[in-house]
């Protein structure tokens, strides 16, 4: 019996083929959708023994594991591209300048979607305000499916027959595949520098992050970011959001004689911050953008403000952890660029700055390619000490140190979350030290020492509770 090989076979079985590239969790739920809609799909990994690898459907009988198999892909009519595999990846490009198309699990999406869509994207919040704008959606009754960049695979949604709207987060990797999405509403939170070393620089990164807005119905837009603004018809229905008065029919913030601050819709006040569980004035800006999202979604303004009151936040991103030995700690291990990092600094600082109150900052792990001098002035305003961990530690101080960095703002190389603790036990036992909050905020990839952004933060939560255990 002759064995034929992976091409022959394909010539054999005909054409029509579609190729999974990259057997990950959205790569296995392409596996299952293609399968089902009666396809012939192949799978092809860079791991020679993926772990889900024993999921993949029977019908999938070719499976080309241990390297991404070059002459699979030239003989696919499609590949469907995993987000975490580079374009730029040899066997990839090659099948690109061969005119085989190559898109993402998201095109899929919404070529078999007939539901609205809401878009979400941005260097940071994006799963704070997905989650929250499913929830809004929730909460006034409506059958929503929650998913995309944020756990649950895109094409998972379609499993739910009576589905009324889909909120997806989506991150860069998957947008640089995508056209034409068709949202009901699509954002770009913000931009700043992220994953540079994948898309070569800002233009490449703010290029893939706008695709979200071809085909948008509407658009909600970060009057504080320029680089938020989408090239758009002027006629298209639009929201804006700001941490200034807004403009009538817009969202902002409106501060009264006393000092007290509101979300605003124009001229109204419609939630006073202090009523929000979510803290710092980046939680404002997510606060807005959901409200803003929803009501273009067509969700009631009373109901979405009424789950704003409960929502408490998510996992990792400027997570309240425990106050010990009076400073209090916070895990925003989420952090992994330089933007949210500035966020979550400028967003704690103004909360402590009335007191008096500095923070210690923990930075570090691997760069992937940014100016961590451009942190410079947060830290120069809010914080008192900065703490070095990971890979990059060496270079992320040197980048610092080349800018105007105050002479006040003391740094120490720690090397681990564990060095770091000590190393805060001994600046803080000063009576003279101002440090009222040690924030985790790395702006880096935590891969050089965890196994991703939520170990780290697990740790750091777990070295907290055993400071708070031994005082």
């Amino acid at each position: 019996m002759t064995t034929l090989t992976a091409t022959e076979t394909l010539l054999h079985k005909g054409s029509g083929l579609q190729v999974v590239v990259g057997l990950g969790q959205s790569g296995l739920s392409v596996a299952n959708y293609l399968t089902k809609q009666g396809y012939h799909v192949a799978v092809t990994d860079s791991q020679p023994t993926p772990a889900l690898a024993d999921q993949l459907p029977a019908a999938v009988d070719i499976r080309q594991f241990g390297a991404i198999d070059a002459e699979l892909l030239q003989q696919a009519a499609r590949i469907i591209i995993s987000p975490g595999i580079s374009l730029d990846t040899d066997a990839v490009a090659a099948a690109r300048r061969a005119n085989i198309p190559v898109v993402s699990d998201i095109q899929l999406f919404c070529e078999a979607c007939t539901v609205p869509i809401v878009a979400i994207t941005g260097s940071n919040a994006k799963s704070t305000v997905t989650t929250l704008v499913g929830q809004m959606a929730a909460d006034a009754g409506v059958n929503v499916g929650v998913g995309g960049n944020i756990g649950v695979p895109a094409l998972n949604l379609l499993a739910n027959p009576d589905m009324q709207l889909a909120v997806l987060e989506l991150s860069s990797f998957q947008l640089e595949t995508v056209t034409n999405l068709g949202a009901q509403v699509a954002t770009v939170l913000n931009m700043s520098p992220d994953h540079l070393d994948r898309h070569g620089d800002m233009l490449g990164y703010h290029q893939a992050k706008h695709r979200i807005f071809q085909g948008a119905k509407s658009v909600v837009i970060n009057r504080e970011d320029a680089l938020t603004r989408p090239l758009v018809a002027d006629n298209l229905p639009r929201l804006s959001t700001g941490i200034h008065a807004p403009d009538k029919g817009h969202y902002g913030l409106i501060t009264d004689p006393e000092g007290q601050i509101y979300l605003a819709r124009g001229t109204d006040r419609l939630l006073s911050a202090d009523k929000l569980q979510i803290k710092g004035r980046h939680n404002l800006l997510n606060a807005q953008a959901a409200l803003a999202l929803g009501e273009l979604a067509g969700l009631p303004l009373d109901s979405m403000l009424n789950t704003l009151q409960q929502f408490t936040g998510l996992e990792h991103r400027c997570q309240y952890v425990a106050t010990a030995a009076g400073l209090d700690y916070f895990n925003d291990s989420k952090g992994t660029n330089i933007g949210s990092t500035m966020a979550a600094i400028e967003g704690l600082g103004a909360v402590y700055a009335p007191k008096d109150g500095k923070l210690l900052l923990i930075l570090g792990g691997q760069g992937k390619g940014q100016q961590f001098g451009e942190l410079t002035p947060f830290i120069n305003k809010y914080v008192s000490q900065v703490l070095f961990i990971g890979e990059d530690a060496k270079q992320i101080e040197q980048h610092l140190r080349a800018t105007k960095l105050s002479d006040e703002v003391a740094l120490h190389q720690c090397q681990t979350l564990e060095s770091a603790f000590a190393t805060i036990q001994q600046v803080t036992i000063s009576s003279l030290s101002q440090v009222q909050a040690v924030l985790l905020s790395p702006a880096c990839a935590s891969f050089d020492q965890f196994s991703g952004y939520a170990a780290r933060g697990e740790h750091f939560s777990q070295l907290v509770s055993q400071l708070a255990t031994d005082i």
